[in-house]
């Protein structure tokens, strides 16, 4: 790029870099914390025919209202509370966006596109490294607070990568004590049956994020803010009008219809979740981290970039983290199929008797 376009980029962009979505794919994807399950053939074959119908040449319906409508009975909330995202992704850019320039406090290691929406949009990163337990360390957060006043609080519940749910006394005492909005992300909400939904009549600072990509549809991007109507309101100012396509809203609707059999699913995986973490906790040099999660975040005592590059020849992809910093010699395996964990556990032993 010519040195004077190049200069037109904010530097907030040019000092940092893209999140590293992974490009590489294996027969077997434990990377992504995906639902591994696919629909049943009877109910994917009725998706199909309802996409079918979904006219190409027509915009979708502008802001989703129909959809939101009846999300919002879903979740118990008035209408004017939910707005709907291409993702959880596109919500936290536009949360990012609207704001004026602030302070924006993540702990540390979390979801990674809190930090790079916020630095893209003109926003000072404050990040406080969890404690020992992968819990907030809240004295520090308090003095963060107390000290910079950030408008903007992002918390995973539970948090991605290390899979637990932080201390809700924490939490609020956090909501109590912000002078902006505490996001709660509950993109993994589904596997630990947890939620802050209850106390959005407590906190009028508190906005939620929801998800259909870890349930199931991933492919098809749907995410939902939940938070007082003035805030929404004024999200919507940047939202674009057709920010979710009509195949997604249709798929959105059916999953809807079809909500019981996606939450089978999830009961499915968090039974093989459990049974990962007990085989994982036999093998040596492997500790994992109780999880609340789709996913198991585990400390590994070997090389991990040749653990990951070992697994991988064996056609099996999961995550893998920089060697360095709080994430060092740490790895996070998403729940897969009875027979895909059952091939990564027996890769991952025969890698560790080498």
């Amino acid at each position: 790029m010519q040195t004077q376009l190049f200069d037109l980029i904010k530097s907030e962009v040019r000092g940092q870099k893209a999140y590293a979505a992974e490009t590489l794919t294996a027969p077997i994807r434990l990377d992504a914390n995906e639902n591994p399950l696919p629909l049943p053939s009877g109910l994917h074959d009725e998706l199909m025919a309802a996409l079918r119908r979904v006219q190409l040449n027509r915009y979708p319906e502008a802001g989703s209202t129909t959809l939101l409508g009846r999300f919002a009975e879903k979740y118990g909330v008035a209408g004017t509370m939910l707005m709907v995202g291409n993702g959880s992704d596109e919500l936290i850019q536009i949360l990012c966006n609207a704001l004026a320039a602030t302070h924006v406090l993540v702990p540390l290691p979390t979801f990674a596109m809190y930090r790079i929406s916020a630095r893209n949009n003109g926003h000072e990163v404050l990040e406080v490294p969890l404690d020992g337990d992968f819990d907030l360390d809240l004295p520090v957060m308090l003095e963060q607070i107390e000290t910079h006043r950030p408008g903007l609080i992002f918390l995973s519940y539970p948090n991605n990568p290390t899979g637990n749910c932080f201390s809700r006394s924490k939490m609020e005492r956090l909501l109590e004590k912000a002078p902006g909005l505490v996001v709660v992300d509950e993109a993994y909400g589904n596997f630990s049956e947890q939620s802050f939904l209850p106390l959005l009549d407590k906190y009028e600072n508190l906005a939620i994020l929801k998800t259909l990509s870890k349930i199931g549809l991933a492919a098809l991007r749907i995410g939902f803010l939940i938070a007082a109507p003035p805030l929404v309101q004024e999200l919507n100012k940047v939202r674009l009008p057709y920010n979710l396509n009509a195949l997604s809203q249709v798929a959105a609707g059916f999953y809807l219809d079809h909500e019981g059999v996606f939450l089978e699913q999830a009961a499915e995986i968090v039974g093989r979740r459990n049974k990962l973490f007990h085989d994982l906790q036999q093998l040596p040099g492997i500790r994992p981290y109780p999880s609340a999660a789709n996913f198991i975040f585990f400390n590994c005592l070997l090389d991990t970039d040749r653990v990951y590059e070992n697994l991988y020849r064996q056609g099996i992809l999961i995550k893998n983290f920089p060697n360095s910093g709080h994430l060092k010699n740490c790895m996070r395996v998403a729940v897969g199929t009875q027979r895909e964990n059952e091939v990564f556990l027996g890769a991952l032993e025969r890698i560790i008797a080498k």
